[in-house]
């Protein structure tokens, strides 16, 4: 496991009944996001860009931010404890927050 990723990981980055986890995957061509409950064990809401049409963009991460957000608004949840997988904080990472800000997310 990459350093970073153990410093990460060393925090109460938890996913609890009022503010569960968002966490997110990117890859070389695509990203995805999920909202997470730690203490059930599941999967709340997800988003990903594979069924957007250009993958692996800042505007399509944007995209996937506010498409979780919209989604996870209307199960209800409003707030939650962000997550970034070890990736660092700028680029497709940061334009997922800024959209799921945008959504109406709070982290």
């Amino acid at each position: 496991m990459p350093k970073r990723k153990q410093r990460i990981k060393r925090r109460a980055y938890f996913g609890t009944e009022e503010r569960p986890r968002l966490t997110v995957f990117r890859s070389s061509n695509n990203i995805s996001a999920q909202i997470i409950n730690d203490i059930s064990g599941k999967t709340l809401v997800a988003a990903s860009s594979l069924k957007m049409k250009s993958p692996g963009n800042v505007k399509i991460a944007k995209e996937v931010g506010k498409e979780l957000a919209k989604t996870a608004v209307a199960a209800g949840i409003t707030k939650v404890v962000f997550d970034r997988g070890g990736n660092r904080f700028h680029g497709r990472i940061k334009a997922l927050a800024d959209g799921a800000r945008e959504g109406g997310l709070q982290f």
